[in-house]
């Protein structure tokens, strides 16, 4: 069960040492915080192997291969982002592990159809990807939503190298 204050990030840690893995992150919502979080384990250069905080679709394109269609067809919070964000990071850093993660934090941004709290996390290792949507409440403070949404991350992160989770 899911817990924002437990410590995920050192059982994340713990995880890839033990199996000498690795993990890479694109974040949009989240503005680097899975990362930082990661980064705060001593000794993350071990496991932590490259960290892109693509904000722009310019950025998801140029960094992250995510298609413009994609974009311009399901936008870039959708499902269809996260996966091609998660994927293209596997490409481009031959991590272990890539996480991605494009959401809207508020208190603006959101419509009737992509609401303030939505996001999709996108996680992905050689042979696999998956992408949970996420939803909080609205009324949650900005920086509060982001914090949330990067323990996310790092729970479904350790639920799928445990094989808890599929598509």
């Amino acid at each position: 069960m899911f817990c924002p204050f437990f410590n995920y990030e050192n059982k994340v840690a713990k995880l890839l040492i033990s199996n000498n893995q690795t993990v890479s992150t694109a974040e949009s919502c989240t503005g680097g915080l899975v990362s930082s979080l990661l980064t705060d384990v001593s000794g993350s250069s071990n496991f932590v192997l490259s960290n892109f905080v693509t904000y722009s679709n310019e950025a998801k394109e140029k960094y992250l291969y995510v298609k413009k269609t994609t974009l311009s067809e399901h936008g870039a919070v959708s499902e269809q982002t996260a996966r091609e964000m998660a994927e293209g990071l596997i490409k481009q850093t031959c991590a272990d592990f890539a996480i991605s993660i494009t959401g809207i934090a508020g208190p603006t941004g959101g419509t009737k159809e992509k609401p303030v709290g939505l996001a999709y996390l996108g996680i992905c290792s050689e042979n696999k990807s998956v992408v949970k949507k996420l939803l909080l409440p609205k009324l949650l403070p900005r920086r509060f939503m982001k914090f949330c949404f990067a323990k996310m991350a790092l729970y479904y992160l350790i639920e799928f190298m445990k094989g808890n989770i599929n598509d």
